[in-house]
């Protein structure tokens, strides 16, 4: 009564495909490495040498190749760099602990920390008027 199927069906898993997969880690050292280049970028831009230096440090650790460093400048306000190094740090702090990858996690932390200061911290000096 009906013909039977003789092509492949396309709802077969990929499981079957000849290319090759990378496995979970892998791809958390992906992400890992792609925020943590982001923020590096950032960090660069506001130049906070030290802090770029060990965040370098990592990326080609997860690489396996030193990163490109940022060179050039926008005309972006310190406030507004601090903000998105802060988002880019937590999102690295998020995989890294995914990953368990506790030196990445400890320097995002740190990096979050550092943002989150600058950002707290008073932009104009306080003058006090009429005291001695």
């Amino acid at each position: 009564m009906y013909e039977p199927i003789r092509t492949k069906s396309v709802h077969t898993s990929a499981d079957n495909a000849d290319f090759p997969h990378r496995s979970r880690e892998d791809e958390l050292d992906i992400q890992l490495s792609g925020h943590l280049a982001a923020l590096l970028a950032v960090t660069d831009e506001l130049g906070l040498a030290a802090m770029g230096d060990r965040i370098a440090r990592q990326v080609a650790r997860l690489r396996g190749a030193p990163p490109a460093r940022h060179a050039g400048r926008s005309d972006a306000p310190p406030a507004a760099l601090h903000r998105r190094a802060h988002a880019l740090a937590g999102r690295a702090l998020v995989v890294a602990a995914s990953r368990a990858d506790t030196a990445a996690a400890i320097l995002a932390a740190e990096a979050m920390d550092a943002h989150a200061a600058a950002l707290s911290a008073p932009t104009t000096p306080t003058v006090l008027v009429g005291t001695p």
